[in-house]
């Protein structure tokens, strides 16, 4: 099904007062953004308009309770400048499980990936043809409906805005082990792409960087004792030649790249195992020697080394970055399907189009 998306264009387009070879992350942002609104039970009104402010009444609902997920993904352009997708469906997916957890309407999956064909198309100019940089696509959903009262909201508004990124982690980092916060539980939000999630992360994030870190390594609720995740990302291990990531519970977000990185070390015959890990096991390993590679994975960062995890006080390293076989296959394995120049045998690649005809008004 096409849908009929109203398309305002910018006057100006602003690509060229923009220095590609010096970009912040996410402080950057494209010509375009997507709207919806969601009123009356139902998703209206689609269009794409200037980026630029909206009005927010001061009740809207998710300035006092919270009702916002949002998804990161990334256009990127191939070797002969075609602008490319990676996945999208699997976002366009995962946004509804987070609005379902969240207590909010599901949005038209077809329409979602139309949306991100027609804009992207129209700001292709923005996508970065450098080496690790990408346009960073934020689909996100908040309440809006103008009431005070701890119950879902009766109207959403939904929006995709774009903008170019360089490298998330332009080196390895370092992880402090959590002790007191957590990230999240089973039975809660932490499969959600949600808001809150992350404005929870931030207080101690903000103290491990104080002390030097560069992101939290999240332990369980219970115990402090099986690992979770590393930062925003999901968290993988290389102990004795075996690729080992911890199993979602609940409290662990489904990574489309943890996943894509599953689905190439699989074929390539890599051992791997999705399993309850604990923090002592890895310790154990780097002691003996095993652990060969940690490394984080997400859309922002796609592969980010770990240098070295510091627990109750005390520092394990790893091997320098040159002597890491997986991560690096894994990385320029994703790269090299945005870029065009790996052949693609799971239709992960979708090449950038406007879908329909649609004319500015």
């Amino acid at each position: 099904m096409a849908y009929k998306i109203e398309i305002t264009k910018a006057e100006r387009s602003r690509v060229n007062d923009v220095d590609f070879d010096n970009i912040p992350f996410g402080r950057t942002f494209s010509d375009h953004m997507f709207v919806a609104d969601y009123q009356n039970g139902s998703w209206t009104n689609p269009r794409i308009v200037p980026f630029g402010y909206f009005q927010m009444h001061p009740s809207s609902l998710v300035l006092h309770y919270g009702q916002a997920i949002f998804e990161g993904m990334k256009a990127s352009k191939s070797i002969d400048g075609k602008p490319l997708f990676f996945r999208p469906e699997m976002h366009a997916k995962r946004f509804n499980t987070s609005a379902q957890r969240m207590c909010m309407p599901d949005f038209p999956e077809d329409l979602f990936v139309q949306a991100l064909h027609e804009l992207v198309a129209i700001d292709q100019e923005w996508i970065p043809a450098k080496e690790g940089s990408a346009l960073y696509i934020r689909p996100y959903m908040f309440a809006n409906g103008e009431f005070i009262g701890v119950q879902p909201s009766d109207t959403y508004q939904m929006i995709i805005f774009t903008g170019p990124v360089g490298p998330y982690y332009p080196k390895p980092v370092r992880l402090l082990v959590a002790d007191e916060f957590v990230r999240a539980v089973p039975g809660g939000v932490g499969e959600a792409k949600t808001a809150g999630n992350y404005a929870a992360s931030l207080l101690p994030a903000k103290l491990a960087k104080e002390q030097g870190f560069d992101q939290v390594l999240w332990m369980d609720a219970f115990e402090f004792k099986y690992i979770q995740e590393a930062g925003t990302m999901n968290i993988f291990f290389v102990i004795d030649g075996t690729v080992v990531t911890p199993a979602t519970d609940g409290a662990i977000l489904k990574g489309i790249t943890r996943d894509t990185i599953l689905r190439i070390l699989r074929n390539k015959g890599y051992k791997v195992e999705e399993r309850p890990l604990t923090i002592d096991e890895v310790i154990t390993a780097q002691g003996e020697g095993k652990l060969s590679e940690v490394f984080g994975t997400g859309t922002a960062a796609v592969v980010a080394h770990v240098a070295d995890f510091t627990h109750k006080g005390v520092t394990y390293g790893l091997p320098p970055v040159a002597e890491r076989e997986i991560g690096e296959l894994v990385k320029n394995e994703i790269n090299g399907l945005r870029a065009g120049t790996i052949e693609d045998e799971n239709g992960w690649v979708v090449p950038v189009e406007a879908l329909t005809p649609v004319h500015s008004r």
